[in-house]
């Protein structure tokens, strides 16, 4: 589904869409199981049947800071790669399937008040809040991350815990032209999700 997807690219043997799938829902009849993955992979098993099978819910970033990332990391990124017009589709079929909109954390809440907003998610999913779990000893966590050796989460390993930090700003405007176009396609669904979020309390 990847696509600048090449001969070259790293693959793991037996890894596929099929047996992840088989394999959570292996672990669901032994107890919860907390995933995170991008609609724009999985549009092709998007029917009201597997869809029932979790919990939704929808984790947006400033579209200005997402495709500044990628522009960094991969210049070459294809429009299809951003996402952000999966992650409306998919928002809004659940919206119209349970009659209700799923809970939307937005990164820059979490980010500067990560035990308020994992708290107000907590009571919109339906679990308890711990806070405790916020809190980690540093280390490697090859558990997420054992495609590249680790590239996506430095940050992680060196950390210790979910941290209040200051909301970070990106100015479209000095970007390089495709950075703004993207921006500029994909603003309106992030905006759309945004209108959903579960806010702060002050």
């Amino acid at each position: 589904m990847w696509p600048r997807v090449s001969d070259d690219s790293v693959r793991t043997p037996g890894l596929t869409i099929e047996s992840v799938d088989a394999m959570l829902h292996e672990e669901a009849e032994r107890g919860a199981v907390f995933i995170k993955d991008f609609p724009h992979y999985v549009t092709h098993m998007w029917d009201e049947q597997w869809l029932s099978r979790f919990n939704h819910s929808f984790l947006i970033r400033d579209p200005a800071k997402t495709i500044s990332s990628m522009y960094d990391k991969w210049p070459d990124f294809h429009p299809q790669e951003v996402g952000f017009a999966e992650q409306r589709a998919l928002f809004d079929l659940l919206t119209d399937v349970q009659g209700k909109p799923p809970p939307v954390l937005d990164s820059d809440d979490l980010l500067e008040a990560p035990h308020e907003m994992v708290e107000r998610w907590c009571h919109a999913v339906g679990i308890d809040y711990i806070p405790e779990a916020l809190s980690w000893e540093p280390g490697a966590r090859d558990e997420v991350s054992w495609w590249d050796g680790g590239s996506f989460h430095a940050n992680l390993k060196n950390s210790n815990g979910l941290k209040a930090q200051p909301r970070r700003y990106v100015e479209v405007k000095d970007a390089p032209a495709r950075v703004q176009e993207v921006y500029g396609e994909n603003l309106p669904h992030y905006e759309h999700l945004y209108g959903y979020r579960l806010g702060r309390s002050s």
